[in-house]
């Protein structure tokens, strides 16, 4: 999709508005224009030396037309200014909607906060969209109106409104492709800054050294500078276009002057009608000004479409739906399953072939690079198989669809990590179907009670985005608790409990594998405490099974 087309559609979610504001927009055309007739209806009446009740009206309706276009004016602010709010909120949504669904494969080599960051074109999208319906609508529509009234001054004016017709076709029509270029590639490098400084940011520690911040700012100095390159490149189209448009204005100005005096002194136009002409020139001189400037917000408003668009066109998953856990439980089946990541050659995993029945207690091994990580992400349902199929049923041979299946399961994956919010947030997501009983069985159990018992406000304590100022081991006991806390039928899990110590770690383990518990658990872990109390060990190396036995 272009960015103009992206452009059209977004004009067409509020067409109403749009019609309203370009209805007003006409309306005060006219009455701007119907002003220099007022004048010079005026100036006749002066030359004429006489003081008349036609006079004092004409004085009137002039006076009242220029307040009158102010209403107009206030009343395209109002529209414009609801359009800019539901612009922010439509934008926001679309986000919020998305992110979390975004496809794996389509992620996959993107950095998922730099792209939220593409958020902050909605700013520019609506300052940009409300500049371009309020002055070009308005600007555009009197250059129209202003050549009508120009031709029936005299047919001279017709060359002046062709020349305003021309010039503004030459300057989109030569400066739009070069134009849009060099915006979007400007764009690219702001966006490298903004990501390059949250990087600095999250590794300030690293950064603080001489080799990092000499680094930071070498690499900030690269960006920069293609940056103002692509700036400045941009920058030359436009002064090219105001050059145009200058030349134009000279030439305008002095056609007018001296063959609109040339009409005056041969008796083909009153001086009235001279003066009438002049301030319709002017107004047309300042519409198109209001164009050709207008055209960098104009280029804004397009590149900012096109970088949201290059999140809001990602492919996603379904909405996922409310699913209640069954108490039936839950059977997964692989046949033939290969997986392998974008843009690799090699696959990560190559015809996997399992069956894991509801309780089963499964440890995977496998050496680094092997596959584990992979199968279960695959068996969670974050990954989709390349080739072959999974079976998710529950105990009566039922098929569970995507969302029933990630109902039943909890998940503790690397790269989870802690949002800005509550502890109680963290954990419980905002589910009111959850009570404080189950808030405190998930506490307990993962040893978390006796450390929110130190913080002053409880599980009302704010986190930091990634918990930075918690302990490795809280931040993995509240990542445990809520992957536990809706006692879910299958629970996979990546090395959860690592950074804690081996005591600490052992009653942890024991639970979570323990006959009371008749979750599946499906672990990847090195440590011999989790081999030692699961009951199936699976071996997977080079993408394949090579081994799976019972313990």
């Amino acid at each position: 999709m272009t960015p103009l087309k992206r452009f059209y559609n977004l004009l067409q979610l509020d067409k109403r508005d749009v019609y309203q504001i370009i209805f007003y927009a006409a309306f005060a055309g006219l009455v701007n224009l119907s002003l220099p007739l007022g004048i010079q209806a005026i100036i006749n009446f002066i030359q004429s030396g006489q003081l008349s009740v036609s006079w004092v009206v004409l004085v009137i309706l002039v006076t009242i037309g220029v307040g009158f276009g102010g209403i107009l004016i206030i009343l395209q602010l109002r529209i414009v200014e609801n359009l800019q709010q539901r612009i922010f909120v439509r934008s926001s949504f679309e986000f919020a909607y998305r992110l979390p669904l975004i496809k794996f494969k389509e992620m996959y080599s993107e950095y998922a906060p730099e792209k939220a960051n593409r958020f902050f074109d909605t700013l520019l999208v609506q300052k940009g969209t409300a500049k371009l319906l309020l002055d070009f609508c308005a600007a555009f529509l009197q250059v129209g109106l202003g050549i009508i009234l120009l031709v029936l001054y005299h047919s001279f004016f017709t060359v002046i409104g062709l020349l305003f017709i021309a010039i503004l076709y030459i300057i989109f029509k030569f400066s739009y492709k070069n134009g849009l270029e060099t915006s979007l590639n400007e764009s690219k490098f702001k966006y490298k800054v903004a990501a390059w400084l949250q990087e600095i940011a999250r590794n300030r520690d690293s950064f603080r050294k001489k080799g990092g911040f000499e680094y930071a700012l070498q690499r900030n100095d690269g960006y920069v500078s293609q940056y103002v390159n692509y700036r400045e490149k941009h920058f030359q189209v436009m002064k090219k276009q105001y050059i145009q448009l200058t030349v134009f204005k000279v030439i305008v100005t002095a056609a007018l002057l001296s063959i609109g005096g040339f009409l005056v002194i041969h008796h083909q136009m009153n001086i009235g009608q001279f003066v009438a002409a002049e301030i319709v020139i002017v107004l047309l001189i300042n519409s198109v000004e209001k164009i050709i400037f207008g055209l960098e917000s104009f280029y804004d408003v397009l590149t900012s479409l096109e970088k949201i668009g290059q999140v809001t066109d990602m492919e996603t998953s379904c909405i996922p739906e409310t699913s209640v856990i069954s108490e039936t439980g839950i059977n997964i089946e692989t046949e033939s399953v290969t997986y392998n990541y974008p843009a690799h050659n090699k696959k990560s995993l190559k015809n996997i072939n399992l069956k894991i029945n509801q309780g089963e207690k499964i440890i995977l091994r496998g050496t680094n690079g092997a596959g584990k990580s992979t199968l279960l992400r695959l068996l969670s349902g974050l990954l989709e198989p390349e080739s072959g199929a999974m079976y998710v049923t529950d105990n009566y041979m039922n098929r569970l669809n995507e969302d029933a299946y990630r109902a039943q399961a909890g998940t503790f994956l690397q790269g989870d990590t802690l949002f800005a919010g509550t502890i109680r947030e963290n954990i419980l997501f905002g589910n009111d179907t959850l009570n404080n009983d189950d808030l405190k069985w998930a506490l307990d159990n993962v040893g978390l009670t006796p450390d929110i018992k130190t913080f002053p406000n409880g599980l009302e304590h704010q986190v930091h985005p990634g918990g930075n100022e918690l302990s490795a081991s809280d931040i993995q006991k509240i990542l445990l608790a809520r992957s536990i806390v809706h006692k879910p039928n299958i629970l996979f899990l990546e090395d959860p409990v690592d950074k804690m110590d081996e005591l600490t770690a052992g009653r942890i383990i024991n639970f979570l594998l323990s006959e009371e518990n008749q979750w599946t658990v499906i672990v990847t872990s090195k440590s011999d405490l989790w081999k030692n109390k699961c009951g199936r060990m699976i071996t997977i190396d080079d993408g394949k099974i090579i081994n799976d036995i019972k313990l």
